[in-house]
C-alpha cells in the first residue's frame, strides 16, 4: 500500500455508498485520514467498517443533511475541531430525480438543487481557508448531464450545469489562493442512485427497467457501464501534485458517450 496521501486529511460527501465511498476507500489505501459525511448514520458506518477491515486508517464519519446550511456547518465543526486541518474536499453528495417535467413537482426540484448544489456551496465555503492553508484540492462530482440536456432528466441537468458552472468560476478563484478546482463528470455508472433512475425513467416510459437500461447504453454506445472505480481512479489523480496545472477542468468518465467536443 502506497502512502501517496498519507497525513492529508480528505473530505468525502455522499461517501456511505456509490462513487463517493469508492473515492473514500481510494484515498484511505493511499493513506488518508478520510471524513466520510452523508445522511445515513448506519450506511456510514457500514462504509467506515469495511475500509477499516483492508487496513487503513478508520475513517471518521459525520451523519449530518447537507441540504442544510446547518448540517453543512456541523461537517465543518467536525473536520475544524477534529483535525484542524483540510486537504481535499470531494463533493459527490447528491440524487435529482429524473421523470416526466409535467409531473415532476416544485419539492423535487428544490432538494435537487438543496443537496447536490448548495451542499457543495456551502462546503466549499466553510471550507475554504483550510484549504488554503493546505494549499489544496476540490473536485466536484458533477454528472455527464452537465453538458447534454436530456427532458427525461432536466432537474439533474440543471444542477449538473449549475455546478459546472460553479467549478469553473470557483476555480479562478483557487489561482489566487493556491487551491486546484477541478470537476469529473461521470456517465452511466453502476450504482444504486443509476438504478433508481432507470426505475424513474420507466415509471414516466411506460417501459421496463431493463428496457431503458438497454436502450440508453445503446443510445450512448457503451460498451458496458461504468464503475465507481473508474471515478475513483481520476480522483485520486486530480488531487495529486501531478495535477498541479490541471485547474478549472471537467473530465467526463463516461465510455466516450459525451457526443459534443465539450
Amino acid at each position: 500500500m502506497t502512502q501517496e496521501f498519507a497525513g492529508k486529511v480528505v473530505v468525502v460527501t455522499g461517501a456511505s455508498r456509490g462513487i463517493g465511498y469508492s473515492i473514500a476507500a481510494a484515498f484511505a489505501a493511499k493513506g488518508a485520514q478520510t471524513v466520510l459525511a452523508a445522511l445515513s448514520a448506519t450506511n456510514l458506518q457500514s462504509a467506515a467498517d469495511a475500509i477499516a477491515r483492508t487496513g487503513a486508517l478508520r475513517p471518521e464519519t459525520c451523519a449530518t443533511d447537507l441540504r442544510t446550511e446547518e448540517g453543512c456547518t456541523a461537517l465543518f465543526k467536525l473536520v475544524s475541531e477534529r483535525f484542524s486541518r483540510c486537504d481535499i474536499l470531494v463533493n459527490s453528495a447528491g440524487a435529482t430525480r429524473a421523470g416526466s417535467f409535467l409531473e415532476l413537482p416544485e419539492e423535487a426540484w428544490q432538494d435537487g438543487f438543496a443537496l447536490k448544489f448548495f451542499g457543495c456551496v456551502n462546503l466549499c465555503r466553510l471550507l475554504w481557508p483550510m484549504l488554503k492553508t493546505a494549499q489544496g484540492h476540490v473536485v466536484n462530482i458533477i454528472g455527464s448531464a452537465a453538458r447534454t440536456p436530456d427532458p427525461g432528466f432536466l432537474i439533474g441537468g440543471s444542477v449538473n450545469a449549475a455546478m459546472h458552472n460553479f467549478t469553473k468560476g470557483l476555480a479562478g478563484l483557487g489561482k489566487r489562493d493556491g487551491i486546484n478546482v477541478n470537476a469529473v463528470l461521470p456517465g452511466l455508472t453502476e450504482t444504486a442512485r443509476v438504478e433508481q433512475i432507470f426505475q424513474q425513467r420507466a415509471a414516466a416510459s411506460g417501459k421496463s427497467i431493463e428496457q431503458e437500461r438497454m436502450e440508453q447504453i445503446e443510445r450512448e454506445g457503451l460498451t458496458r457501464l461504468g464503475k465507481p472505480e473508474d471515478v475513483a481512479a481520476l480522483v485520486l489523480f486530480l488531487s495529486s501534485e501531478g495535477a498541479r496545472h490541471i485547474q478549472g477542468t471537467a473530465i467526463a468518465v463516461d465510455g466516450g458517450a459525451t457526443p459534443g467536443v465539450y
